[in-house]
């Protein structure tokens, strides 16, 4: 693959890292992990004003990384590609946040409960019944795959991503600390975006 001549020094070194990466080798993707987590940081958490959600967007934008890496055309820096990957993906972040704050919003006659679970009706033109059957199909995945995972990891991706509690929440309901609940939860992802990768699935 043919390399922009305009790119810097540190940009080369960082297209060495991806070739590595591509091989499989995470020692390399972890350096540029350890090279940009920080930046990619402190820029969403400008865009969202808010550090739990700043520290979330960052890992899941490395994963995003990881699973595209072979995507990345050396034409333009790493780092480009990478900020460009965490901007785009903090934008849905915000747009599906505020989809959830107005579905929240909805009146008591859009509710309705079959003694289990309660569900909330609202309107989705952009989902046909076939989207609306693979989107549940891939969720019903995604918990397949959790479910690989530690009981007490898989209990955190639970109650962090299905069930969406906060950090304080689950320190309650886990009866551990905030700072363990945290680490804790860095690592569960991390285990699960390695299960994702070995099984190759796109969810």
């Amino acid at each position: 693959m043919e390399i922009n001549p305009g790119l810097s020094q540190r940009a080369r070194e960082d297209y060495e890292l991806v070739l590595q990466v591509q091989k499989g080798d995470e020692k390399a993707f972890a350096i540029l992990l350890r090279r940009y987590k920080d930046s990619v940081y402190f820029m969403l958490c400008k865009m969202v004003n808010n550090q739990t959600d700043a520290e979330d967007l960052t890992i899941e934008t490395f994963a995003k990384v990881f699973q595209n890496i072979d995507k990345y055309s050396p034409y333009y820096a790493f780092s480009t590609w990478l900020f460009r990957i965490a901007s785009n993906h903090c934008i849905d972040f915000i747009r599906r946040k505020k989809e959830h704050t107005r579905i929240a919003g909805v009146s008591q006659d859009d509710r309705w409960e079959d003694g289990n679970h309660r569900y909330i009706q609202v309107e989705t033109p952009d989902l046909n019944p076939e989207g609306l059957l693979i989107n549940k199909q891939k969720a019903n995945i995604l918990r397949s795959i959790v479910k690989e995972l530690k009981p007490k990891y898989s209990k955190l991706i639970e109650l962090r991503y299905f069930e969406e509690h906060s950090y304080e929440e689950i320190a309650e309901i886990m009866n551990m600390p905030i700072g363990t609940v945290k680490a804790q939860l860095f690592r569960a992802k991390e285990l699960l975006y390695n299960i994702l990768r070995d099984k190759k699935q796109s969810i």
